[in-house]
């Protein structure tokens, strides 16, 4: 099942770099340490170091990143990075893309927040001569795969904040991609400070909905090829956990390795719960809303499912960084308390 983003493809080898590549990476490599660092290029390095922000040391699964100094191009590939980045106010010269918003990339919660577009980079593919040619002294890839190989490539064009223990195939909060990016870019405080602030968001509509506790919720998805539900862990998880929701049991029983679980037809009433939510992917609302077998299931039947016809609405649950939250919880939470009266 696609999470507005093809599966992760592990265990699959990167081409080998080409030559123009390994001599894009000889100039990158060489421009890091021939002074034209934040070191040496005027108040915000020194202020950083006077402050103590930098070196910043960054704890991923693939071992310590050490940050010497302020970036000053930083190139963000995790799904939701730039976001994170421009909330911190980063602005990141190369991005990736995941849910295809257009524009600069980002979804209508982060307009406006750059002042030049970035340049967009593939997502589970980059293209690795492109990411080099914008001579990034920071690469942020913290919600990824975790592959190596695609770690080993970034990390030799500079230093790379890959994914932390545990948080392979993008099964990672926002509040810890919050506090790593942060950390990376000497602004520690500023994240703590945001996800206070959104975790007060969270908190609110929770005390708010005191239905919403302890009540078990199924997130789940239909594209073109077929049904799906997220596994604990997961980002739409994580973000109905936080209002007082218990994932689905029988669809934890079922996880693996990846971020959901696909669903065949015969056994779609694993899908039931007290509450369903449900995302189009890739085909119509009404192409969930109106499936015989999904009406039989017993929380649709009584009026307890809630389907995404509203793209914003859509993709804001799915990008789950700690700038579009805040705009889910606006717009999400009245339509699960009209569904589990």
């Amino acid at each position: 099942m696609s999470a507005h983003r093809p599966p992760a493809r592990t265990g699959r080898s990167t081409r080998r770099l080409s030559a123009a590549l390994a001599a894009l990476l000889l100039g990158a490599l060489t421009a890091c340490g021939s002074g034209s660092s934040a070191e040496d290029s005027g108040d915000s390095g020194s202020a950083a170091r006077s402050s103590g922000a930098f070196p910043a040391k960054v704890e991923t699964k693939f071992g310590d990143v050490t940050v010497e100094s302020k970036p000053q191009r930083v190139v963000a590939l995790g799904w939701g990075d730039a976001e994170t980045a421009l909330a911190l106010g980063v602005q990141p010269v190369g991005q990736s893309d995941w849910l295809a918003f257009g524009g600069d990339g980002v979804g209508p919660w982060a307009k406006g927040l750059y002042d030049e577009s970035p340049q967009k980079i593939g997502t589970l593919e980059p293209e690795y001569e492109k990411i080099a040619a914008l001579k990034p002294d920071l690469i942020l890839d913290v919600k990824s795969s975790g592959d190596q190989t695609r770690y080993d490539t970034l990390s030799k064009i500079a230093p790379t904040v890959g994914v932390p223990e545990g948080g392979d195939q993008y099964k990672i909060a926002w509040q810890r991609q919050t506090t790593m990016i942060s950390t990376a870019l000497g602004v520690a405080d500023k994240g703590e400070k945001l996800i206070a602030d959104t975790q007060r968001k969270f908190t609110a509509a929770a005390e708010a909905h005191p239905e919403f506790k302890d009540r078990t919720v199924t997130v789940g998805s239909r594209t073109s090829t077929g049904w799906g539900a997220y596994v604990k862990g997961t980002d739409r998880v994580n973000f109905v956990q936080q209002l007082g929701f218990r994932n689905n049991p029988k669809v934890d029983a079922e996880a693996g390795a990846g971020f959901s679980v696909q669903v065949s037809e015969e056994n779609l009433q694993m899908l039931d719960a007290d509450l369903v939510v449900m995302s189009p992917i890739g085909v119509d609302a009404k192409k969930i809303s109106t499936d015989p077998l999904f009406r039989t299931l017993p929380a649709v039947e009584q009026g307890h499912s809630v389907v995404f016809d509203d793209q914003n609405i859509s993709t804001a649950f799915a990008t789950n960084s700690v700038l579009s939250v805040g705009y889910a919880i606006e717009k999400v939470v009245p339509l699960f308390a009209d569904a589990v009266k």
